[in-house]
């Protein structure tokens, strides 16, 4: 017996005991229950009781713990499994509102591009004249007053032309060369002019991770990106401060704006007034600014933004509101170019053909630019053929078969590609130039293939002969 009950019997009232019992075939539980039994005077003579086999009970006691533990495991088990559940929904939903966001600023670049693409195309028709004109009159004029005029004139007109350049970037329209940039070569060059551009007042430090490499991108958008920041943050920094300009090379997961691998990272960063986050979350959009008006066009950080997103990468700001701001351009790292033995091309067949006389196809459907083509082609030795509109130039070429055409792009009823593709097919082997403001690269290159020579509105008389000399015979 394991259990007894001494103090059961010295109170001489009833009682129960239960208890484990060794018997012949193991060990089996008992509950026993006795009773007092008292004699005829009233004392106490001993106990009755009965016992009772409460093996099977005691068993079942114990199965149904094991079945409570194991229930309480398995619900705390599916407890964590549907909490770790919640965490991967929050967090996947917390990523499809990234992605949602991401697309909706997207989409919003894309309509305002496509905008200020259109006002770019019909700007960049009016500067083309305005800018010929002044260039041809300064190089001929001998009164040095008139001669100022005319060089004020021109670089108006040059001014106009970076913003409608400035537009065409951020609308991502505008053909870029893509190839690998040394990116610590392109911040160095620039050291004298950012010291120039933000003035004394503000330090420049730069900290160039050595194995910061090659980025794909323009070198010259990327020059672009860099000095925009660097004007914004001394804009940011009116009584002085500190700019610094670092890189390096990371390694970044796939994200909502960007694919995963290997990214070079261009930080400038400022001690300045920072942004509150309701502005840093519009910094990017175009013509959005919290500077005085005259100041500024809002198409700084949004230019910027286009360069980043045209490479392949993105653009991320942080700022503290009296503490500073970091911009960060993110473009996909690349190899180092492979250098070889340039192509001779022959630069000398290109100098012998720029005292060649050719007859120059000129198809344009805006009268003053066709008219300060025909001059300047004029003026530079060369026939000229002209036509004002696609079909029209299509007939002219199986007339007058010239040795080279330029094309403008946007014209109504047949635009330039479709006019080259045409054209193709009268004079397989004729030099084209596509003289344009406003183009799709991906159609440009479906007729004529990636290295389509473009000739930007608006031009200099030297960049149009120089498309001329470049393309005849080529």
């Amino acid at each position: 017996m394991l259990a007894e009950s001494p103090a059961g019997e010295a109170t001489v009232k009833p009682f129960e005991l239960v208890g484990r019992y060794r018997s012949g075939t193991g060990w089996r539980w008992v509950r026993s229950m006795s009773q007092p039994r008292f004699g005829p005077q009233g004392e106490h003579v001993g106990f009755i009781g009965v016992a009772h086999d409460i093996t099977a009970l005691k068993d079942a006691e114990a199965a149904l713990r094991e079945v409570n533990d194991t229930l309480e495991r398995r619900v705390a088990e599916r407890t964590a499994d549907l909490s770790a559940a919640l965490d991967r929904l929050q967090a996947e939903v917390g990523e499809r509102v990234r992605a949602e966001e991401a697309l909706r600023q997207a989409q919003k670049m894309e309509a305002v591009g496509q905008l200020t693409g259109g006002i770019a195309h019909g700007f960049n028709n009016l500067p083309t004249p305005i800018t010929g004109g002044p260039e041809r009159l300064a190089s001929r004029m001998e009164d040095a007053r008139l001669k100022r005029v005319a060089d004020t004139a021109l670089e108006s007109a040059r001014r106009g032309a970076k913003l409608t350049g400035q537009l065409l970037a951020f609308s991502r329209i505008q053909r870029i060369s893509m190839a690998p940039v040394a990116v610590n070569e392109v911040i160095e060059k620039m050291q004298t002019l950012l010291r120039h551009s933000i003035g004394r007042a503000i330090v420049i430090e730069t900290d160039l991770a050595a194995d910061a490499g090659y980025g794909v991108c323009d070198a010259n958008q990327l020059e672009n990106a860099i000095l925009n920041l660097a004007i914004n943050a001394r804009d940011a920094m009116p009584e002085g401060g500190t700019l610094t300009i670092s890189t390096a090379r990371l390694e970044l997961p796939q994200q909502a704006d960007i694919p995963g691998g290997c990214f070079v990272r261009i930080r400038v960063g400022d001690t300045g007034a920072g942004m509150p986050p309701e502005v840093a979350a519009r910094a990017t959009e175009p013509f959005f600014s919290t500077k005085p008006l005259g100041q500024g066009t809002g198409l700084g950080l949004a230019q910027v933004y286009g360069i980043a997103q045209q490479a392949g990468g993105t653009l991320r700001i942080a700022s503290v509101v009296d503490r500073g701001t970091e911009v960060d351009i993110l473009i996909p790292a690349a190899d180092p170019p492979v250098t070889g033995a340039a192509s001779a091309g022959d630069a000398s067949g290109a100098a012998a053909l720029s005292n060649a006389r050719a007859r120059v196809l000129v198809v344009d459907d805006d009268d003053e630019v066709r008219a300060f083509l025909i001059a300047s082609l004029e003026a530079l030795g060369h026939d000229v053929v002209a036509a004002e509109s696609g079909a029209e130039g299509l007939a002219r070429l199986r007339d007058a078969r010239p040795d080279l055409a330029l094309i403008d792009y946007a014209m109504p009823n047949m635009h330039g590609a479709e006019v080259a593709r045409a054209a193709r097919q009268i004079a397989p082997g004729l030099p084209i130039v596509f003289v344009t403001g406003y183009a799709e690269s991906e159609q440009l290159e479906a007729v004529l293939g990636s290295d389509v020579p473009v000739l930007r509105k608006p031009f200099t008389l030297a960049q149009l002969a120089a498309a001329v000399e470049e393309n005849l015979g080529s």
